[in-house]
């Protein structure tokens, strides 16, 4: 019997700007988040449903206090799901070497965080997908706490919600509402198909104005 390609599968094999095409044809054009947030290894690449995290900087807490709300964090976490961060602070690292061993142990398929990332160099052996603002030595032990799970978040200027999708590559990260992932993921294959058609006329000979008129693609 043929396995059934799941969403995120499929969608792993598009590009964020086939993906990016196909929500601006929509009008949904404010889904891409910062150019800021960059993938640790620009090989990486995330995609599937979302599972959203919020937290802030609370210098109150003690050492104990903050690292339990953490491991709390990494036991939340789901596997086949991106967990996506807004943290609020700009000043510590929201992910390292441990917490990633642990959330590839789980089958999670990526972090992305609207903040910082330490211990680049074990989380790049390991080979789990991470994106992030900004690398720091300094840790949240005392200092950061997650505050809300599978609530909305915003990053930039997109308001993302758990079960949307994400697809992020090393041109961007872009979010696909959940009520329009299976359209969208459909309608960025046949895009996907009319490119290779113009790719082919292209190195046929076919001159590009033709090519364009021919499959409306270019």
């Amino acid at each position: 019997m043929v396995e059934t390609l799941s969403l995120a599968d499929r969608l792993r094999a598009c590009y964020t700007g086939a993906v990016y095409d196909v929500l601006r044809a929509k009008r949904y054009t404010a889904q891409v988040l910062p150019a800021s947030i960059r993938p640790l290894d620009v090989r990486y690449k995330i995609a599937g449903p979302v599972l959203t995290v919020e937290g802030r900087r609370d210098d109150t807490l003690d050492a104990d206090q903050s690292l339990l709300k953490w491991c709390e964090l990494l036991s939340r976490a789901r596997s086949q799901a991106v967990l996506i961060c807004q943290p609020n602070d700009r000043t510590l690292a929201h992910m390292g070497e441990l917490s990633s061993e642990t959330l590839a142990y789980k089958g999670v398929l990526g972090y992305i965080v609207d903040g910082g990332c330490r211990d680049s160099a074990f989380i790049e052996k390991i080979g789990f997908p991470v994106f992030c603002r900004y690398f720091t030595p300094v840790d949240i032990v005392g200092k950061w706490a997650a505050t809300a799970f599978e609530q909305p978040i915003r990053i930039g200027e997109v308001t993302i919600h758990s079960g949307d999708y994400v697809l992020a590559d090393r041109d961007g990260i872009v979010i696909i509402p959940q009520a329009l992932v299976s359209e969208v993921v459909a309608e960025t294959e046949e895009v996907l198909r009319r490119e290779n058609l113009v790719r082919k006329a292209i190195l046929a000979g076919v001159d590009p104005v033709e090519a364009y008129l021919q499959y409306g693609k270019f």
